[in-house]
């Protein structure tokens, strides 16, 4: 065992006795620093997706049905025929330790251990391996201003760390400011709201790349579709996304 391990060990441990940090999920007790929010237990009860989930190749909505893996390329669910990025993962289900990560990540500009382990995983796993350059999806510049930061651009710089790409927030920016909320908007509601809210800066940057969209919540897929058609449409190659996490289904 490594002196950094045991000495990690050691602090965990202290702190766990000094200051115990409380489970966002469930409210025990945080065991470790690299759990981030939530402990152990809510972490292994928290569905993360693997290469064994059938799911539509293209959005990465979960199927109920179960095809042999060397067809799993084929699957589609045709809801997402429109939008315009080439690929959609994330990292699970947005539930317990996901959820709570992702809401925590709103108020607090910090990505745990255990959440950029998860991110990077699923950045290595094709065809999201193919990617070329991180780019997060940018927030308007009065709402940036009002949170302090952007949650997108603190999962790409984590990430580009990790998996050794370039990690660009300048290229892409967004220039119109939709509703806060649009709850209970359906796809094509969400579609409109967004639709050319963003556009390309730097077109230098991107032409002939294949971008990394990141994002920390995927629910329709309206928001990175508008993305990915600014991308495309000034000479990316290819445009996947990857959230934290997505409803199991939409």
């Amino acid at each position: 065992m490594s002196l950094t391990r045991n000495a990690n060990i050691c602090y965990d441990s202290l702190l766990a006795l000094v200051y115990p940090q409380s489970c966002a999920v469930c409210g025990g007790s945080v065991e470790a620093r690299a759990l981030g929010i939530a402990c152990a237990e809510c972490w292994n009860a928290t569905r993360l997706f693997s290469s064994e989930d059938t799911i539509c190749w293209k959005c990465g909505t979960v199927s109920t049905g179960s095809i042999a893996k060397e067809k799993r390329q084929q699957v589609r669910c045709r809801r997402c025929d429109e939008l315009v990025f080439t690929a959609a993962r994330a990292c699970g289900v947005y539930e317990g330790a996901l959820r709570a990560s992702v809401l925590n990540l709103k108020h607090e500009p910090n990505i745990s251990r255990r959440l950029a382990e998860l991110l990077l995983e699923t950045q290595k796993c094709t065809p999201l391996d193919a990617a070329t350059r991180i780019i997060p999806v940018p927030l308007h510049p009065e709402r940036e201003k009002a949170r302090g930061f952007n949650q997108a651009a603190v999962i790409g710089s984590e990430l580009s760390k990790l998996a050794r790409l370039p990690f660009d927030e300048v290229s892409l920016v967004r220039t119109s400011h939709s509703e806060r909320h649009r709850a209970g908007m359906d796809a094509k509601g969400r579609r409109e709201t967004v639709e050319k809210a963003f556009e390309v800066r730097y077109p230098r940057l991107v032409a002939d790349e294949h971008i990394l969209l990141v994002d920390d919540v995927f629910t329709t897929g309206a928001t990175v579709s508008s993305c990915a058609a600014a991308l495309i449409a000034e000479g990316a190659k290819e445009v996947f996304v990857l959230t934290i996490a997505r409803p199991l289904y939409y």
